[in-house]
């Protein structure tokens, strides 16, 4: 972890404790400064999003002060958030320094990042995933390729040299307006993103138009597949399913309810959380003839 993320994190504390700005306490749904999330890019770009209960005058100067301190600091913005959770897909980040988003390498790839899509924490090591994801996938060339989850577009657009056709599902709006720009930034011209849910969106009359997939990504959350995209994915009977996990219980539950019609030809993981004993999970399954 690059030191910036130190330096932030130690620059809003120790002003936030200099001038009496107080934390909030998520138990007793008191008091001012939540959280604060930072993208540090192999670019050396850096986005900072930093979330409070509430308006405050003290919103300002603190800003101020953080990008005197941490010039490194690319893009700036900050979220209100007076709900009792803290995640951000209801929400709308302001910017207040720079331009909204950070673009990240990956291989030969370059990726627009805005604060509400997903993008792999460790770039570096995301690449050494997605390879292994590709590899299972074994694409010629011919292939319809089905990326649901698909974020940013990352594994649909680093998968795109080898397939026929990229067709991308997300239900964030935004991550799916990025993977649109990635995909027109990166000259991908066979790729298409479509935000909604798998189980609506993936019906008889959108394969009609872009066909069936001959392989399926998906990539979905900690929880795992919905048990109504697991019967979705049955009824598409595509030739094969590359699944990649960050948790190996919802994903091992996934895996049998999917064992109605497919084999699981081999499981490789890959260590995404170094010191930690979280990895992410990669499984091919081949459907049963």
């Amino acid at each position: 972890m690059d030191d910036i993320n130190n330096r932030i994190r130690n620059t809003l504390r120790n002003y936030a404790l200099a001038n009496e700005l107080n934390f909030y306490d998520i138990k007793a749904h008191t008091g001012w400064l939540r959280n604060v999330i930072i993208r540090h890019c192999t670019t050396g770009e850096t986005m900072v999003n930093l979330c409070v209960h509430h308006e405050d005058a003290a919103l300002q100067p603190l800003l101020d002060h953080l990008l005197k301190e941490v010039p490194g600091i690319t893009t700036l913005l900050y979220t209100i958030n007076p709900k009792w959770n803290d995640t951000l897909y209801d929400l709308t980040p302001v910017v207040y320094f720079g331009k909204g988003y950070v673009t990240e390498k990956l291989g030969d790839f370059q990726f627009i990042i805005s604060p509400k899509s997903f993008f792999q924490t460790n770039t570096l090591q995301a690449e050494k995933l997605y390879t292994v994801a590709r590899d299972f996938a074994g694409l010629t060339g011919n292939e319809i390729l089905y990326d649901l989850y698909c974020g940013t577009g990352s594994i649909g657009i680093f998968m795109s040299p080898l397939a026929k056709k990229i067709i991308g599902v997300d239900v964030v709006e935004e991550a799916v307006e990025d993977a649109k720009k990635n995909a027109a930034l990166n000259q991908v011209s066979h790729a298409e993103f479509f935000a909604g849910d798998v189980i609506d969106i993936c019906n008889d009359a959108f394969f009609e138009t872009h066909g069936k997939p001959d392989v399926v990504i998906t990539d979905p959350p900690r929880a795992g597949m919905h048990e109504k995209l697991v019967r979705k994915l049955l009824d598409m009977e595509a030739p094969k399913i590359v699944y990649v996990s960050c948790n190996t219980a919802t994903q091992a539950r996934d895996l049998a309810l999917l064992s109605e019609k497919y084999r699981v030809e081999k499981v490789r993981p890959v260590d995404m959380f170094p010191h930690t004993h979280h990895i992410e999970q990669v499984a091919l399954l081949t459907l049963i003839r």
